[in-house]
């Protein structure tokens, strides 16, 4: 079972659907201790870092979380969903994340020559051989929605990277935590390539 984490502020039935389509079973959930039972589970997310880590906190999601992922089971973050699993969050003041990943959370600087919020189909460069890049050969491409992305303190996380007006993280992983900026579920064939193989580790 796949527990899609719900705590208000997610794009939950996009990634269920996409899941389904897999032949995955799946579950949306907002109880820790059904989380805890998952065999997998995905954090989606869309909104603000402080608020979204408030709510965590309020599910009791974030010990569950924590042991989670320290059992070894597969964990995939997606959009903001990557970006609480960093130290902390710099949006609209300075916030704890889960402090899985050395490093933060920061906003588009400001003069770049390039859009913000940053919105649409970007090239993916594959750095190491993730699980989720099976099947893909690099410089495929992925939809992105967000203005603040994760500056690492560990480059041994990066999984790939793309560039709007800069380089940043577009995807990271170390043992059993995946995550990515862009929304796989909104990806095509591409996203759905790496959904299937998180479905399947």
């Amino acid at each position: 079972m796949i527990a899609i984490i719900d705590y208000g502020m997610g794009n939950l039935r996009s990634v269920e659907k996409a899941l389904l389509l897999l032949g995955a079973e799946c579950l949306v959930m907002a109880d820790a201790d059904e989380v805890r039972r998952a065999d997998q589970a995905i954090l989606p997310g869309v909104g603000a870092f402080g608020p979204a880590m408030e709510r965590l906190r309020q599910a009791g999601l974030v010990g569950a979380l924590q042991e989670f992922i320290d059992e070894g089971k597969p964990f995939l973050g997606i959009c903001l969903g990557m970006q609480l699993l960093f130290a902390i969050g710099r949006e609209r003041g300075d916030f704890p994340g889960l402090g899985l990943v050395p490093g933060e959370v920061v906003r588009f600087p400001e003069g770049l020559p390039v859009r913000v919020p940053h919105i649409g189909w970007n090239e993916l460069t594959f750095c190491g051989a993730s699980p989720l890049w099976r099947g893909l050969q690099g410089g495929e491409r992925a939809y992105f929605v967000h203005s603040y992305f994760g500056v690492l303190r560990d480059e041994g996380w990066l999984a790939a990277t793309t560039t709007h007006g800069i380089e940043f993280a577009a995807a990271i992983w170390r043992g059993n935590v995946f995550a990515t900026q862009f929304h796989p579920e909104k990806s095509g064939a591409v996203g759905m390539t790496m959904l299937r193989n998180f479905v399947e580790l």
